[in-house]
Formats: structure tokens, sequence, C-alpha cells
């Protein structure tokens, strides 16, 4: 497969110097990488900076301007690039890019360009609360090619804390990670997706528990996947120990502190976070009649302590033999009270022979899919950053999906989703 291509515009702002960390990432991970310095950007960085982490050399107005020896270097790189992603996002170029306009390399590349373009916008809060410059961010994001990512709210460089806050290079990662995949399609826009993630924990004391490695990877992977295809996410996740909930935009709130669900594209997740399976069970329940899509990739314990101790248990006071009680099985729950509408997920986590007993799990539990998920091969399950596993659903199909990251997976997950008769 030829790598892909991604074209990363600067704008002229402090949080330029994140955008290098980007660029390195992006280069490492095999992805060619144009870039394109505005003059104020180069006030911040420098072309030999951005061309030395993306081994290509930095485009900037003055080769614009220059005369032309083969074809124009803004048809060139618009044709070229399979992401187009603008960060930081000055106010003066979302406001050039609202209203059509193009004066330098960046815009012109923008308007000669068809590829979804991901914007980071960065600026003072004053700015970016300003009445006309919100107007321009809502009236650009009518555009589906336009895509957003940030800003966040933290310490500015003005020393103020409040929103205008680019995006980390982390997050920015995620969406054009999303974004290559996706071709800026949003072929979840109005669906409720109800995803489960992480690992339950069954306390027998406020210090000891039966749990399992699950790191959440998956799940968080899932959401944000989902999200980008314009979905509206309900995360119900147990204990995160290996993932990090910030790449995940939350819902603005509203009044009484419960974020809304809303129409249209998806606008973020609301996250619950839970600890134990009947938490998550309650949880599920509660979220599941409104939901479109759900995907149970939690790992939820099985058994749980027979009895619960206030007080930490000495020693000595440890029982020699656990007595153990049964689980509430989450997923055959939902499988029971599933509507025709609705299109239900599981996972299998398995070693040695992954099909069989996920082909039991199908039928037993009324499934609509199951995605059988080695966890005994190197780079993948449990804690991985990279997954593998084997996509089975109703229609009688057993696809592979072969080692990836766990976010393509999601992407290949939700491609096959959308092939399901009943979805």
């Amino acid at each position: 497969m030829h790598p892909r291509r991604v074209a990363i515009a600067i704008g002229g702002g402090i949080a330029a110097y994140k955008v290098c960390e980007l660029i390195s990432t992006l280069f490492q991970s095999g992805v060619e990488v144009r870039v394109i310095l505005t003059r104020a950007a180069q006030e911040f960085i420098t072309p030999l900076t951005v061309a030395t982490l993306s081994r290509h050399p930095a485009y900037t107005d003055e080769n614009f301007w220059q005369p032309v020896h083969h074809r124009p270097l803004h048809i060139e790189l618009g044709e070229w690039a399979e992401v187009l992603v603008i960060a930081p996002l000055t106010a003066n170029t979302l406001g050039k890019l609202a209203y059509g306009l193009a004066d330098n390399l960046l815009t012109n590349t923008v308007l000669a360009s068809k590829c979804p373009v991901l914007l980071a916008p960065a600026m003072n809060t004053e700015m970016w609360e300003q009445l006309a410059v919100q107007r321009n961010w809502q009236q650009l994001l009518l555009d589906p090619r336009y895509h957003s990512v940030g800003p966040g709210t933290g310490l500015l460089a003005c020393d103020r804390t409040g929103a205008g806050r680019m995006a980390e290079p982390s997050e920015i990662l995620v969406a054009i990670q999303s974004l290559l995949h996706s071709g800026g399609k949003r072929d979840l826009a109005g669906k409720r997706v109800l995803i489960s993630a992480g690992g339950t924990r069954e306390h027998l004391d406020p210090v000891r528990f039966i749990g399992n490695p699950s790191t959440g990877k998956m799940g968080l992977a899932l959401a944000q996947a989902a999200v980008q295809r314009g979905a509206m996410v309900t995360l119900v996740h147990g204990v995160l120990p290996g993932a990090d909930l910030t790449p995940l935009p939350p819902f603005p709130a509203r009044e009484g502190g419960k974020a809304p669900l809303l129409q249209g594209e998806g606008l973020g997740v609301r996250s619950i976070p839970v600890v134990s399976a009947d938490q998550m069970r309650q949880a599920m329940l509660e979220n599941f009649p409104e939901a479109d899509l759900i995907v149970m990739a939690a790992a939820v314990a099985d058994v749980k302590p027979a009895f619960y101790s206030e007080e930490k248990l000495p020693k000595k006071s440890l029982p020699a033999a656990l007595p153990l009680a049964p689980v509430a099985d989450i997923l055959a729950e939902l499988g029971n009270c599933k509507q025709p509408h609705q299109i239900l997920i599981g996972f299998a986590a398995q070693t040695g022979d992954i099909v069989t007993p996920a082909l039991g799990k199908l039928e037993q539990k009324k499934l609509d899919a199951i995605v059988a998920n080695p966890i005994d091969k190197p780079d993948s399950g449990f804690g991985s950053d990279r997954n593998t596993a084997i996509w089975i659903d109703r229609q009688g199909r057993q696809l592979e999906i072969p080692p990836c990251s766990k976010l393509e997976m999601a992407h290949h997950l939700f491609d096959f989703v959308l092939t399901l008769n009943s979805f």
C-alpha cells in the first residue's frame, strides 16, 4: 500500500510549537507529510524545523508567488493531500475560510482541494468568544468538508485560564487517523451509540477486589471512531488504568449537570464512570432504550465475592476459601430486551480456538454480531495498543481483521455494522 498523505498548514500562534510533535509522530508512523507555513507562523517556528521533522521542504508564501515551472503549487498540494490539517487555526484564517477568501498558499490550497479539512483552533478566550468569530466558526462547520478538534480549556499564553487552547497533538492525531480511514464520511450521523469499556472490579473490602487486566483502550477507540463518524456516543466505562479520556470531546453541559442527547452530528461523548458489574448493568440498562447501536466491549466480571466488608479485613481474617456469587450477564440481558431497530454487538476475549465459543455466544445472547478477540497473541487483547479479531455476524460472515491499531479496528467494526441488513 502507498503511504498515507497528510498536509499540515500552520497558522500564526504560540501553539504552533505543538505541531512539531504532530509532524514527527506522523512521519514516524509512516505517513507522508507536507507542511505549509503562513507568514505569521514563521514568527514562531522556522521552515527548517518542520522540514527536518517531515523530511521534506516546507512550503511558504514565497514558494506560492514564485513563477510556475510545472503545475501551480496550491493545485499540486490540494490534489496530493488525503487530509488537510490547519493547526493552529487563527481567527484571521477562520474568517477567510468562512467566506471563501483566498490570498495566500494556505487558503488557496484549501479551495483547490476536495479532501476533508481538520481544524484545530487556538486563540485568546476573548477572541474565541467574540460573536463574529463564533459566527464564522458555526458557518464553516456547516460545510461537511470541515471537521473540528478542540479548542480546549486551560492555561493560555496570555496567562488566562479559559477556552481557546489548541487541542493536544494526541487528540489531533486521533482525528487525523479517523479521517484517513473514513475519508470524512459522517455515516453514523444521527445515530445514538452506546459503548461499554474497561474492566469491572468486584470488591471484597475497600482495598481488595476481583478484576481483570482490561485497560479500556478498545472501548475508547470505538467511542473516538463513532464521534468522528458523526454519532452521539454514551460511554459506560469501568476503571481505565491504561487509557485516557481526554481525547474524547464531552457533551456540552446543560443546567442540572446532565449532558443532553443532541440531534444531528456527533458533538461529543457522555461519559458514565462505574466500578462494579452491578453499576455497569444499571447504567447500560438505563441508556439502552434510546440507543440505535450497542457495543459491549467491556470486560465484565463473571463472579464476585459473596460478602463485602465495609472495613479493610485484617490479613488474618481473610478466608482460606473465598465464597463467590454469580454476576448478572449484562450482554444476555440486553439481548433479551433488544428491539428490532437496535443492533447489539458483543466481544469475546478468548484463548486458543476463538471462533467456536464466539459462535455459541452469538446465538445464546441473541446478538447481531460478535467480535472474537484472541488475548494469547502478541500485540492483541488486554493492554495492547493494537488488536486483531474475527467479526462474526448473523448474516453468516466471518471476516478477519488483521493486526492493526485499536482505532483502526474500531473503524473496521463500524464499516461492518453499516453493511448489516438490519441497520
